[in-house]
């Protein structure tokens, strides 16, 4: 096997001459190389070209289909971007009133308030001034009581005789409350 692979070696050196010169042309070279080249050109043609061509054509189909939903999408965003904008703008409005009405109501409710507080104050002062003038009545009658009772008691000593007391009392009460009128 050795000998045979030597001897296919041999044949193609004698046949394989290279060129003196990069300018010198095989013609035979030349020729093979046209015969390849169209052969191969014809088999890709045939075969190759309309697969090729295919698939360009469905790539670029599913690019521009891409495309256009990504054109799709971006208006989408874009109009919901604005809605967005536009509701975060509502909503601050309405956060602003919300606030302002807030305000407005906590100011009724401490004017409210605050009236309530100071007509309770008036009425407490009152119903105070009522029962000081009642206890000062009182007390005022249980003063003349005691002053009638005292000089009844005063009188009856310097007398020594003892009086008719119902009539006693009436006659002290007209002088205590004529006493009173003068001053």
């Amino acid at each position: 096997m050795l000998g045979t692979h030597v001897g296919w070696m041999a044949v193609l050196q004698e046949h394989a001459t290279a060129p003196a010169s990069p300018f010198e042309v095989n013609f035979g070279l030349f020729f093979w190389t046209w015969i390849v080249f169209l052969a191969l050109f014809v088999v890709l043609r045939r075969f190759a070209w309309p697969v090729i061509l295919k698939n360009t054509l469905e790539r670029e189909r599913r690019i521009k289909h891409e495309l256009a939903e990504a054109a799709k999408m971006q208006a989408e965003a874009k109009a919901l971007l604005e809605e967005h904008q536009r509701l975060m703008v509502s909503a601050k409005g309405q956060s602003h009133a919300l606030l302002a009405e807030a305000k407005a109501l906590a100011e009724r409710e401490r004017e409210a308030l605050l009236a309530k507080a100071r007509q309770e104050q008036e009425q407490i002062l009152e119903r105070a001034k009522r029962e000081i003038g009642v206890e000062r009545d009182r007390a005022m009658a249980q003063l003349r009581r005691e002053a009638v009772d005292l000089s009844l008691a005063a009188a009856a000593r310097l007398v020594e005789a003892r009086m008719d007391s119902e009539a006693d009392r009436r006659l002290v009460t007209e002088f205590l409350e004529s006493v009173e009128k003068a001053q």
